[in-house]
């Protein structure tokens, strides 16, 4: 079927898109080459607590999926999991995606809302690292209680890495290795951390790099190194969980004609990309002081919506009114949404 307008990325950004299309009372598919709705937030850390979405003092990663796939789901979203899109045309006033699945959709008007893009970890690159890949080397934590009772080391300087030091801590015996002695991540979370090494709990070793990893078909040991005075010292482990971070890349969007800067998409104050129809939103897309805060997507999704929304249906107002004031019942979908 047509839908008025597709969303590109079944991320938080992408979900919340998806609702404001919906709140419009305009059809909507969701394209994303992951199997399940959720983006990073389901694939790479879904037991990680997130501390900055307004209103909730923490919550679970997959809880704030849960709840944006139910605030969605009275709008009766197309979903296309499993597929990537890939190339873009226009035909008599619609675009028409096809996808990675051999798939052609036509629609009014596009939100791109992809995260970083095709992403993969980044490799540390040290001998034995991609042997035991599946075997006790890790680069996200799906399931904490996976690492109970085990000897762990994590990886890394950025908010992850000090995240699931303080959240494997009670679980698991954790040494943390970064290579400098600063940390990129938020300071009250970095104090947590050092507090924490200070009262024993954990194992904080700076500045430090991983040399080698060892095992016997399951990782046993790691050799780390102080890489100012090259001291070595051996571990013995059960898990290396290293949270380097990721090598994102724009991937078959990259050749859609849109402005870009670096691999992220240039958009406007209407989250309007160079391609008259296309918007964007979230961590895919960049313009004068943006931030990469999962609450900010959230804002752009639903300006990017709306926007997108009057694109496909010209007679809308870009303006949706209060949500407190539509009637609480199922929409029925745009009549320009047709069957195949």
């Amino acid at each position: 079927m047509r839908t008025d307008v597709t969303i590109i990325g079944a991320g938080p950004a992408g979900l919340f898109a998806a609702f404001y299309v919906g709140m419009r009372n305009l059809s909507v598919r969701i394209i994303d080459p992951l199997p399940e709705p959720g983006g990073q937030l389901s694939a790479l850390y879904p037991e990680k607590y997130i501390y900055d979405i307004a209103g909730f003092p923490k919550v679970l990663a997959k809880d704030i999926v849960a709840n944006l796939v139910e605030q969605l789901e009275p709008f009766k979203p197309v979903y296309s999991l499993g597929e990537r899109a890939e190339k873009l045309e226009e035909d008599n006033g619609d675009f028409v995606i096809q996808t990675s699945a051999g798939h052609s959709y036509r629609t009014g008007s596009i939100v791109i809302a992809a995260g970083v893009g095709a992403f993969e970890p980044r490799r540390i690159g040290c001998p034995g690292e991609a042997d035991f890949v599946g075997h006790g080397v890790y680069y996200a934590v799906k399931s904490p209680e996976e690492f109970r009772g085990k000897r762990v080391l994590i990886v890394g300087g950025g908010d992850s890495a000090v995240d699931w030091t303080l959240g494997l801590k009670d679980r698991a015996h954790v040494t943390t290795i970064h290579r400098r002695d600063a940390f990129r991540a938020h300071g009250a979370t970095v104090n947590q951390m050092r507090a924490a090494a200070e009262a024993g709990e954990i194992r904080l070793l700076t500045p430090y790099e991983v040399k080698s990893i060892e095992g016997d078909g399951q990782v046993r040991r790691a050799t780390i190194f102080h890489n100012q005075t090259k001291e070595e010292t051996v571990l013995e482990l059960d898990a290396v969980i290293i949270l380097a971070g990721y090598i994102s890349k724009l991937g078959p969007l990259a050749s859609w004609g849109l402005e870009l800067e670096g691999n992220k998409i240039k958009v406007n104050s209407k989250m309007e990309t160079s391609r008259p129809g296309i918007f964007g939103c979230g961590d895919i897309v960049t313009y004068p002081g943006k931030l990469p805060l999962i609450a900010l997507g959230f804002g752009e999704a639903s300006i990017a919506a709306n926007h997108a929304a009057a694109y496909a249906n010209p007679a809308l107002k870009i303006n949706p009114g209060h949500s407190s004031e539509k009637a609480d019942h199922v929409p029925a979908l745009s009549e320009k949404a047709v069957a195949e």
